[in-house]
């Protein structure tokens, strides 16, 4: 799957460049779906960096899983999703060593929470390389009632926690790795405007 090309409009959303190994410096790599393909370019470029590399892979569903395997990481670890690879990332970031490079790869809603939990263990900033792939759904996050809906395409969306039917605001919170979403009738009750698909 091709590198996606966002709106620069964004100002708040991360910018995703292509991986780049960083030369001996120990790896963690956390990849999802079609996120597959940027750790394969990555380690078409370099290929020695998968011997200092923690893969873990969540499929979704591709056909990924035997290729990276074959790429030989030092450890490699498949999980069916995000929330079942959670405690052996968070584990491999407590037992990061200095230097150690981060790599994401998958959608939005992937690289915003892995983000969020590397910069809470304490791994800094510059340490954390992302590049997205695959689909431009958006991890959102409901300003009312802090309720979180994952995948959403459309604007405005109904909250899948309160109900609400929210606009999609082009805010990305780094803390939370989400955007948000406000009531979108709040002031003309019943009154929303036709559902849209939500660009890059």
């Amino acid at each position: 799957m091709p590198r996606t090309e966002f709106s620069p409009s964004i100002m708040s959303r991360p910018v995703y460049a292509p991986l780049k190994a960083q030369g001996a410096a120990p790896a963690l790599m956390l990849a999802e779906a079609e996120g597959a393909d940027a750790i394969l370019d990555l380690a078409a470029a370099d290929p020695s960096v998968m011997n200092r590399a923690h893969l873990i892979f969540i499929p979704g569903g591709t056909g990924f899983g035997p290729r990276l395997a074959a790429l030989k990481a030092r450890l490699y670890h498949e999980a069916p999703s995000y929330a079942a690879a959670l405690e052996r990332y968070r584990k491999a970031l407590l037992d990061a060593h200095m230097g150690t490079q981060l790599y994401l790869a998958g959608t939005e809603g992937l690289i915003g929470q892995a983000s969020a939990e590397a910069l809470a263990a304490g791994l800094p900033a510059d340490a954390i390389q992302a590049e997205h792939r695959g689909s431009l759904a958006r991890r959102m996050q409901c300003v009312h009632c802090k309720g979180v809906t994952e995948g959403v395409t459309t604007d405005p969306f109904t909250c899948s926690h309160c109900g609400l039917t929210l606009l999609v605001r082009d805010h990305f919170s780094r803390r939370l790795g989400a955007f948000q979403g406000v009531c979108v009738d709040a002031e003309t009750p019943g009154v929303i405007p036709a559902v849209k698909e939500i660009k890059a």
